[in-house]
């Protein structure tokens, strides 16, 4: 994108999977990136530990990741994609009230045909359960070495996010070698950009003015 754009640098902020984008290009690609802003901190895949047990009360937060493990999983995703989603948006924030309305415009891209296929293989393959692809081998096996981040960065998580570890994400801090600060944001589950769209934009614009940003 940063190519198709001219844009040699860029501040790259994201979630989710759009975090997991910006964690490795800003991992693998720092000369493009000026800094970064990503929820839930550092979310690139280690899939060698994918099968190391969780606490039993983050195992249950997981509950949809195994469930996509299987076929029936596939199924469920395929004939109840819209309800299955809903209910998976309001577990990971369970104190965002959220409208039909709002639901409807991602809903929408649920019926891309390619939708299930996606999901069921990402989570898949993130356990190492099925491969990936081979022309991104070389990338895979760079990501696999757990690259540190070594350009300034912010951290966020929402403090209800339901999908979260119990503790948080302020463990990941030794992947961060650059300046980097992690904020806990209050009244903000899972989907932070959506629930606290000020808190995320401010990250952002921290890092465009970092004389305002208390990095160490």
């Amino acid at each position: 994108l940063l190519d198709a754009l001219a844009l040699p640098r860029a501040v790259l902020a994201g979630y989710d999977w759009g975090g997991r984008a910006c964690c490795i290009v800003a991992a693998l690609w720092p000369e493009r990136c000026m800094g970064l802003v990503s929820l839930n901190s550092y979310n690139i895949q280690h899939i060698a530990s994918a099968m190391t047990p969780a606490a039993p009360q983050n195992e249950l937060r997981y509950w949809y990741q195994y469930y996509f493990h299987g076929e029936r999983g596939r199924a469920g995703l395929q004939a109840n994609r819209a309800e299955l989603c809903e209910l998976l948006w309001r577990l990971w924030s369970p104190t965002w009230r959220f409208d039909a309305a709002t639901y409807a415009r991602t809903a929408a891209a649920f019926d891309n045909p390619d939708f299930v296929d996606v999901v069921i293989h990402s989570y898949r393959h993130r356990f190492g359960l099925v491969p990936g692809d081979p022309a991104v081998a070389g990338i895979e096996a760079q990501l696999a070495l757990q690259p540190p981040i070594t350009v300034p960065a912010v951290t966020l998580d929402g403090a209800d996010d339901g999908v979260m570890p119990i503790a948080g994400t302020a463990a990941h801090t030794h992947h961060f070698t650059g300046p980097h600060v992690h904020r806990l944001v209050p009244g903000a589950g899972h989907n932070l950009p959506q629930e606290q769209p000020e808190a995320f934009a401010r990250a952002v614009l921290d890092l465009l003015r970092p004389e305002t940003l208390d990095l160490p």
